[in-house]
C-alpha cells in the first residue's frame, strides 16, 4: 500500500510527511520511504501553534479554528509530497495523521486521563480525496495506556538486533525511549516511555534569550560557551517525574515554556551568565536519558540508535556518549531508515496496521490493557475501491 504519513512535533517547527511503500505483516512486515520533505509552516504559525499549548493564551473559538487550518496544511503537505514523488493522488491508499499535541493530560499519579491532537481528519480527506486515519492516541489512552510513545510499536517490528539489546533514543522536543529485546529472546517484552525534556527547555530558552531570533542552539555554539554548573544541575534532577516507574509519559505542559522562563530566572539569580544556562540544560536532558536507562533498562544496552534533533546537537551526543559507556551510538540510517522522516513512517506504519484491523501498539510499551486497533477513519474519495481491493468486499 502507499500511504502518506503525516507528523508534527513538539517543536511544531514544520509537518514532516513521508510517502511510504508499506507491504506485509507482523513479523513480516516491510516499510520504505518513497519521497519525503519537510513542509514549513507559514510566518508566525508555529508561534501561534505554542500559544494554543498554554492555556492563559488559547481560547475555545482559537482552538476550534486552529484545528481546521492545520488540517487544511496537512492536506496540501500530502499534495506536495504526492507531486514531488511523481506519483498520481488516485495511487495512494492512505494517510495516516499524527496532527499535533496541543495537551496531554496526566494525572497526579502518573495516568493519562485525556490527550488532545488537533488535524481534523474531515478536512484532511475532503481536500485530499484520500481516506483518512488520525488520532490515534486516544484509543491507547481508552484502554489505559499513556498514548505515547506509539513510535515504539515501530520499533518492535522493524529495528529489533539479532543478538543485541538495543535503545532506540528519539529528542524531540521531549527524550523518549524504547527498550528493544533482541529476536534471539523470545520471553522479554519491550519498554517504551518518556525519559524527560529533550530539546524544548533548550529551545524555549534560546527564544528567550534571543527574543524570538533563534529558535534552538545550532551546533551548540552557546551551550560549547558555558560552563555546567553541576550543583544547580543536581538540583534539577530532583524533579519528581525522573524517578516516577514507566509507563509514563510527559510534554510541553511540565517542561515547555512556562519551566523555561522559570530555570532562565533561576539561572540568573545563580550568577550563571546566559551560555552556562543553556550548557546546564542540555547536560540535564543528556544526564536525564542516561538516567533512565540506569534505572528502568531492562537489560545491559549495547547499541542506541539516536533519532530526532538532539542527534545534531553536538554537545548533547558527546555527553550522551560519556554518560553510557560501552554502548555504540548509532544514527537510524545506519540501520537503514531516514531520521528525519522516522515518525512520519511511523504514522504510516500505523494507518496500514489500523486498516488491517491489527493493534498499533504493544501493551507493554504504553501500559494499555491490551494492544488496540488505533485511529478514526474519515472515508475518502478512494474509500469504496479500497475496501473492494484491500478486503475483498
Amino acid at each position: 500500500m502507499f500511504i502518506v504519513g503525516l507528523m508534527s512535533g513538539t517543536s511544531a517547527d514544520a509537518i514532516d510527511a513521508a510517502l511510504c511503500d508499506i507491504q506485509g505483516a507482523p513479523p513480516q512486515l516491510k516499510a520504505h520511504i518513497v519521497h519525503a520533505i519537510t513542509f514549513p509552516y507559514p510566518e508566525g504559525f508555529q508561534a501561534h501553534i505554542l500559544r494554543m499549548c498554554i492555556p492563559s493564551q488559547s481560547s475555545v473559538d482559537q482552538l476550534c479554528v486552529i484545528n481546521v487550518d492545520l488540517a487544511a496544511l496537512f492536506a496540501e503537505a500530502t499534495l506536495r509530497v504526492i507531486s514531488e514523488a511523481e506519483m498520481r493522488i488516485d495511487q495512494i491508499d492512505l494517510i495516516g495523521s499524527h496532527g499535533q499535541t496541543l495537551w496531554h493530560q496526566v494525572q497526579p499519579d502518573g495516568t493519562v486521563k485525556a490527550t488532545f491532537q488537533i488535524g481534523d481528519g474531515a478536512v484532511i480527506a475532503e481536500k485530499t480525496g484520500i481516506t483518512t486515519i488520525n488520532n490515534f492516541r486516544s484509543r491507547d489512552v481508552a484502554v489505559g495506556g499513556q498514548g505515547a510513545p506509539l513510535t515504539g510499536y515501530a520499533d518492535w517490528l522493524l529495528l529489533r538486533h539479532p543478538t543485541r539489546w538495543r535503545a532506540v533514543q528519539n529528542i524531540g522536543g521531549i527524550g523518549n525511549v524504547t527498550f528493544l529485546p533482541p529476536l534471539s529472546d523470545s520471553s522479554s517484552a519491550p519498554l517504551a516511555f518518556d525519559t524527560g525534556p529533550g530539546n524544548a527547555l533548550i529551545d524555549s530558552t534560546i527564544a528567550l534569550l534571543t527574543e524570538g531570533a533563534q529558535a534552538f542552539d545550532a551546533d551548540s555554539a552557546l551551550a560549547r560557551q558555558g560552563r555546567i554548573s553541576e550543583d544547580w544541575l543536581q538540583e534539577l534532577l530532583s524533579h519528581p517525574y525522573y524517578e516516577r516507574r514507566p509507563p509514563k509519559t510527559t510534554g510541553r505542559e511540565l517542561f515547555g515554556a512556562s519551566m523555561a522562563s522559570e530555570l532562565l530566572e533561576s539561572g540568573r539569580s545563580r550568577g550563571l551568565d546566559e551560555a552556562s544556562i543553556v550548557a546546564t540544560l542540555t547536560m540535564l536532558t543528556a544526564t536525564t536519558i542516561a538516567d533512565a536507562y540506569a534505572r528502568f533498562a531492562p537489560a545491559r544496552v549495547e547499541e542506541i540508535i539516536l533519532g530526532g534533533g538532539g542527534r545534531r546537537n553536538p554537545f548533547m551526543v558527546e555527553a550522551l556518549q560519556g554518560l553510557i559507556p560501552g554502548a555504540a551510538v548509532l544514527s537510524h540510517e545506519d540501520v537503514g531508515i531516514d531520521s528525519d522522516n522516522k515518525e512520519a513512517l511511523v504514522f504510516a506504519l500505523l494507518a496500514h496496521e489500523s486498516w488491517h484491523n491489527r493493534p498499533g501498539t504493544h501493551p507493554a510499551l504504553t501500559g494499555a490493557r491490551y494492544g488496540a486497533v488505533l485511529g478514526q477513519i474519515t472515508p475518502g474519495q478512494n474509500y469504496q475501491s479500497l475496501l473492494r481491493r484491500t478486503w475483498c468486499l
